[in-house]
């Protein structure tokens, strides 16, 4: 029954990193994106990370602690990325039961979401109250998008690093750097050196962002999250190419 089973269950290939350059500069883009974003919206929505959300919990944590009201926004949106990471996983467990790759479904729906995320915001001009409902909402449309690229880099794309958790990504890189060095089994030593390879780019396209988020914010204000929307747009047609060939090569 069980082998019965599973021929009826549709195998879903999943894209990997190594399969074409489309899916290889994809996780430098995502992680551009999430710099960006978390950037921007530290910036002009009163300090809320919509990508780093240990961020959040230390800010939290610092208000409740000292008797003082944490924003709205921030108290929000742990529950909601929470929320966000578990209803992609849904999604993508229900696309992959029917035989759809989830790639291009979770990259279309983060751009949708950081579109969202934009158009709330320029509509409020280039400043806007970080209480203000419209704010709120922008927000968390904001740390949804980042919900579903911190799940997707882990469910759709094989061997992607993380391209929002630098903390992680760096003392992986620092290791294996030592691995490489230190290293004496030659087999360990190349293992180390690929991870290093896939994970460097992450953290310098995250930092890029970061630069680059911070700068457009300084200058027009919450409309610089045309820049993030539009690289998200950019990483949807970059998906496709890696869903594709992903597939063909498996």
């Amino acid at each position: 029954m069980s082998e019965i089973a599973e021929c009826r269950t549709p195998r879903v290939p999943t894209p990997s990193i190594e399969s074409s350059l489309s899916a290889r500069l994809l996780p430098t883009v995502l992680s551009i994106i999430a710099g960006s974003v978390d950037a921007i919206s530290f910036l002009g929505l009163g300090g809320l990370f919509t990508a780093h959300v240990t961020g959040n919990l230390v800010i939290l944590a610092a208000h409740l602690v000292s008797g003082s009201g944490a924003p709205v926004a921030v108290m929000l949106s742990v529950p909601v990325f929470v929320a966000a990471l578990g209803l992609t996983r849904l999604l993508a467990g229900a696309l992959e039961s029917i035989g759809f790759a989830s790639l291009r479904p979770l990259l279309l729906l983060q751009f949708l979401l950081l579109a969202g995320f934009f158009v709330l915001c320029a509509s409020a001009g280039p400043r806007i109250d970080p209480d203000a409902t419209k704010a709120i909402l922008a927000g968390m449309l904001g740390v949804s998008a980042m919900a579903v690229q911190n799940a997707l880099v882990q469910i759709s794309l094989k061997g992607a690093p993380s391209t929002a958790v630098m903390t992680t990504n760096i003392t992986r890189f620092m290791m294996d750097v030592g691995d490489v060095m230190l290293g004496r089994k030659p087999a360990d030593i190349a293992k180390a050196r690929d991870r290093a390879m896939r994970t460097w780019p992450a953290i310098v396209g995250f930092a890029i962002g970061c630069g680059l988020g911070a700068t457009c914010e300084a200058a027009i204000g919450l409309r610089s999250l045309a820049l993030p929307a539009g690289l998200a747009l950019l990483a949807v047609a970059m998906g496709m190419t890696a869903d594709l060939e992903g597939g063909q090569g498996s």
